[in-house]
């Protein structure tokens, strides 16, 4: 396997994306929790709280992704907490998917 050192900075901009994701994704929630409210205590359906829910969640997977890909790129050279820093945003990602999935088929 080609077990070559990460280029000089990756650390640091694996660390960086991965608080930008953890950020969107909870920029994400009080929206999503307005737009729940409205929808479901009002008769108007029309808000702007869940696009903008959805616009910052898919930006945090955008981000998530693009942490993941240098993290497991360089996996081997990297410290301990920084892999798994830059695995974490997509991992909750991709359970919180899979919770949401089996709870949609169980209901």
């Amino acid at each position: 396997m080609n077990e070559r050192p990460p280029p000089f900075g990756t650390s640091q901009r694996i660390r960086s994306r991965a608080i930008w994701a953890v950020a969107f994704f909870a920029a994400s929630l009080p929206p999503a929790a307005v737009g729940f409210g409205i929808a479901h205590a009002t008769e108007d359906q029309v808000n702007m709280a869940t696009p903008l829910a959805l616009l910052f969640w898919v930006l945090g997977v955008l981000f998530a992704v693009w942490t993941a890909v240098p993290t497991l790129r360089y996996w081997e050279g990297l410290p301990l907490g920084t892999r798994w820093l830059g695995a974490l945003p997509l991992l909750s990602v991709s359970m919180f998917l899979t919770a949401a999935l089996i709870g949609a088929m169980v209901m």
